[in-house]
């Protein structure tokens, strides 16, 4: 696949098969994702990959617990009526989830987020759905949820990625035109 047609292609899944994803592909995944730069090259990854419906379903749960809990903003307040469903599943079936963290410094965040775009256009040029999970997030920073994951202490998971082979095609989401402003260096 081209790199344009991966770029353009790529959608947030959220419906997925119950068919799992070779481990093989998972390594190919990781190594994608360390192509990223980094910053003064430190390289700080670190990679916890989640298998199995009931272990994946546990932390799906204690997750949208938390975030339930913790929601407070306007922004946020459409969050409620999902994630008080019992029926609903933030990590929507899929066979996998990656968390993507990083060591604690400077630019840890940027780091791991230049990763999980590298492995989020992989999964797709691989035929493979992929989401970043942001109801995952905030308890996963937490003590139960960096133990949930075996994260050391000196990093931070920013990245929590479902992965698996979707269940229906997405359609294109419409883009906004971008704001730009061109700065000339002669004026």
């Amino acid at each position: 696949m081209e790199l344009a047609e991966a770029i353009y292609g790529r959608r947030a899944t959220r419906a997925f098969a119950s068919q799992p994803v070779a481990k093989a592909v998972l390594e190919r995944l990781v190594d994608a994702a360390i192509q990223a730069p980094t910053a003064v090259n430190q390289q700080p990854w670190d990679f916890a990959i989640v298998r199995g419906q009931a272990r994946l379903k546990q932390i799906a749960q204690t997750a949208k617990q938390h975030m339930s809990n913790i929601i407070e903003s306007e922004l946020q307040h459409h969050f409620r009526s999902d994630l008080g469903d019992p029926d609903f599943d933030i990590f929507y079936h899929a066979p996998v989830l990656i968390v993507i963290s990083a060591k604690v410094g400077e630019w840890a965040i940027e780091d791991a987020s230049l990763a999980a775009e590298n492995l989020m256009l992989t999964a797709h040029a691989l035929g493979l759905g992929s989401c970043w999970i942001g109801f995952a997030q905030r308890w996963l920073e937490t003590d139960e949820g960096r133990s949930s994951i075996r994260l050391p202490s000196n990093f931070l998971p920013v990245a929590p990625i479902i992965l698996g082979y979707p269940a229906k095609q997405m359609p294109a989401v419409p883009r906004k035109p971008p704001v730009v402003r061109w700065i000339n260096g002669d004026q």
